[in-house]
């Protein structure tokens, strides 16, 4: 997600909650639910980190290096980069397509979604989708590529073509968004809603307008509902896919940008700039709070990854210390 014009609140209201959100540590009694592991270095890697993606299979993780203009590659076995992809123009959005074993990456600065060779990161194709492009997912069911970009859009991209086949389109940018069923759920802040889509046909299904707080900006698909995250005021609110209704609303860390379902322990990880990961554990119908980790300041996106049981965060170089990702084990 990178700052657009006139968003200048949000990133002041988020500031805000940062500092009096997260100021906790671990409310659980027992065994910490996420231990440090180790951390790998970034050298050289300066202002802010987007989006992560994963390679399971190829024990690969993958950066979009956003105020470094950069993309890089990490041997997580080894601890260590594979290489770097370097002069792109604000990268916010990656996407591993492990049946070409292709990275995708989205960059706002110039709207284009670039695709390389995933073992060398040489280039393989680009495509011009229009500006801002973002997040981008891969569909389970089709293997398409989505991208969301511009004043309000997603779009699906063939990844043997490399070309955009069809539109769907929203009433402001797009944020987060997940995709189930051949429809996608998206967070969209601008227009204070979230709004559900059909791929194939790009038709609007939904529009459920924020009651739970404003400025949604990370989402993920929960057992018990869609898990949405507003920065104003901090709060995870569990979502009905099927009517919109928020089943329930629970305050968390500030400044957050990712949060990741850890299916076999029931649990969300909402990781936030404020400097710390809210453990979330399934209880009745919703979700209580387990723990609050403390992180770095900054640290606010990241993804779990359920075929390395591993919760990877972004840090940013702040002061003396450079930048890195922490690799966090859950425990039991």
């Amino acid at each position: 997600m990178r700052a657009r014009p006139g968003r200048w609140l949000i990133a002041t209201l988020a500031a805000s909650v940062a500092l009096i959100g997260c100021g906790g540590r671990s409310t659980a009694a027992g065994p910490p639910p996420l231990v440090l592991e180790r951390t790998i270095p970034l050298p050289g890697v300066q202002g802010r980190i987007d989006h992560l993606a994963i390679d399971p299979q190829g024990k690969r993780l993958f950066i979009a290096e956003l105020g470094n203009g950069s993309v890089e590659a990490i041997d997580l076995a080894a601890g260590r980069s594979l290489g770097r992809i370097g002069g792109l123009k604000e990268p916010q959005g990656v996407a591993y397509l492990p049946a070409r074993n292709e990275l995708a990456v989205a960059s706002g600065g110039d709207g284009t979604v670039r695709f390389y060779r995933a073992d060398n990161l040489a280039p393989a194709g680009s495509l011009v989708v229009g500006g801002d492009a973002d997040n981008l997912r891969v569909d389970p069911a089709t293997g398409a590529l989505v991208v969301g970009f511009g004043d309000g859009a997603l779009g699906v991209i063939e990844p043997g073509t490399r070309a955009m086949t069809r539109k769907a389109p929203l009433p402001g940018h797009p944020e987060s968004f997940q995709i189930e069923a051949g429809h996608a759920y998206v967070n969209v802040p601008d227009a204070g809603a979230v709004v559900t889509v059909d791929l194939v046909s790009g038709r609007q299904l939904a529009r459920w307008g924020n009651t739970a707080g404003r400025f949604n900006f990370p989402m993920a698909l929960a057992p018990k509902g869609l898990a949405v995250v507003y920065r104003f005021p901090a709060r995870l609110a569990l979502i009905d896919r099927a009517t919109g209704r928020v089943l329930q609303a629970a305050d968390t860390c500030g400044d957050s940008d990712d949060v990741s379902v850890d299916a076999a322990r029931r649990r969300l990880y909402v990781i936030c700039g404020g400097g710390a990961v809210d453990v979330f554990a399934e209880a009745g119908d919703g979700y209580r709070r387990l723990a609050r980790v403390p992180t770095q300041s900054g640290a606010r996106t990241g993804l779990y990854a359920p075929g390395l049981d591993r919760l990877f965060v972004a840090a940013r170089a702040r002061g003396g210390d450079e930048a890195a990702i922490l690799v966090l084990r859950p425990g039991p």
